[in-house]
């Protein structure tokens, strides 16, 4: 397997130059870009001319993650030319949001075979509703397929996003790679580092991603309470604290989630992932070192698979993380890094959300994590 990581920048080009001799049907091409760059050919253009034959994926963002660096208005590439994996693409359309779990499933069905081992997936970051399309994704796949990837972003504008797919910068697009033979390896790693505070309340009302009631009371206004002055900087607030999920007391397994909306009329609040009635949410907020500590451990954990030779490593952090740390971002993108083995090649993007398993359970979208799918061959 060989692998390159370059980057595109206005004012220098592509540097290194495109690996051109890497081209071939069993190459990936995975493309990181600046939002208002799927309007401008040149970049992208570029790389469908000098990879006709690879399977050629990638999004908008809200940054651009190129080995230890953080990047804006760039495109950064991995390409992973492979030995003896298959690799196939396919894409999927959405119109709404309750297209979902049906996009999902036909990015599924499309990519299913028995030798099939791991699903990389990039969507939308405003039409889909996340957790619906992993649901409909993992119903169609056998339990052992690993699903990862993530939501494109747009800054900190939540305007527009846009996946690569069918060689064109696509809104309401969900573009899929399926992962073939038992050479592949796919370790995976996704870990927050939020601290949870106050008690943990019931969900009594809530619909798919919006939620009306916690402990029977308008859930906006209890949130207004724990946030106290905070609470006039609404909706943009509320990246600092985020909802830590899970099922009931049954389970320790919890998913963050972020809000991206607030009703005031109906006193609701709009998330990025579904909240289950009968679910328990409790308050998180920010500590910037478990923060960047958790960025460390995400990338520990995507390593323990034996490859040989180079990786390539994705990495997938969310747009709130990088709200919350300002001008430490970099730092947790360079634990990343220092995590990940010495043939490792890291890119990656900040996000609207983030695909990948909870621990050794099934896949799910996750919000305010950084996630790592580092991919190599035996």
């Amino acid at each position: 397997m060989q692998v390159r990581s370059v980057s595109w920048a206005p004012a220098q080009g592509w540097a290194p130059p495109l690996p051109a001799e890497l081209d071939s049907e069993s190459t990936l091409v995975v493309a990181f870009a600046a939002p208002h760059l799927g309007g401008e050919s040149t970049p992208l253009a570029e790389l469908r001319e000098v990879f006709p034959r690879s399977r050629v994926v990638g999004c908008s963002t809200a940054g651009e993650i190129l080995g230890d660096a953080l990047c804006d208005d760039t495109v950064a590439v991995g390409v992973a030319r492979f030995e003896r994996t298959r690799v196939e693409t396919t894409t999927a359309r959405v119109s709404s949001s309750a297209d979902s779990a049906a996009a999902g499933r036909r990015v599924a069905e499309s990519l299913a075979a028995p030798d099939l081992r791991a699903v990389f997936i990039l969507s939308d970051g405003l039409l889909v509703n996340g957790s619906e399309l992993v649901q409909g994704t993992t119903s169609a796949l056998a339990s052992d397929v690993v699903v990862t990837g993530g939501l494109a972003g747009d800054g900190d504008r939540f305007g527009h996003t846009w996946v690569f797919a069918d060689g064109e910068p696509t809104e309401g697009a969900v573009a899929g790679v399926g992962l073939y033979g038992h050479a592949v390896r796919v370790g995976t790693g996704s870990y927050g580092g939020w601290d949870v505070f106050g008690p943990e309340r019931r969900v009594t009302r809530a619909e798919r991603n919006v939620l009306y009631e916690l402990d029977d009371r308008p859930a906006l206004s209890l949130y207004k309470e724990y946030l106290g002055d905070r609470a006039g900087a609404l909706p943009a607030a509320a990246m600092r604290f985020p909802l830590a999920v899970r099922a009931g007391r049954h389970t320790e397994r919890r998913i963050v989630r972020t809000i991206l909306a607030v009703d005031e009329d109906r006193q609701s609040m709009t998330f990025a992932g579904d909240l289950p009635v009968g679910g328990l949410a409790q308050l998180m907020r920010a500590n910037q070192d478990r923060l960047v500590d958790g960025a460390m451990q995400a990338a520990a954990m995507s390593t323990p698979t034996p490859t040989a030779g180079a990786q390539l490593a994705v990495a997938i952090s969310c747009v709130g993380r990088r709200l919350v740390l300002g001008e430490r971002t970099e730092e947790e993108i360079e634990a990343t890094r220092e995590a990940l083995p010495a043939g490792a090649h890291l890119v990656g993007f900040y996000s609207y959300g983030e695909i990948a398993p909870h621990g050794e359970g099934c896949s799910d979208l996750h919000n305010q994590t950084m996630t790592v799918t580092a991919i190599g061959e035996t």
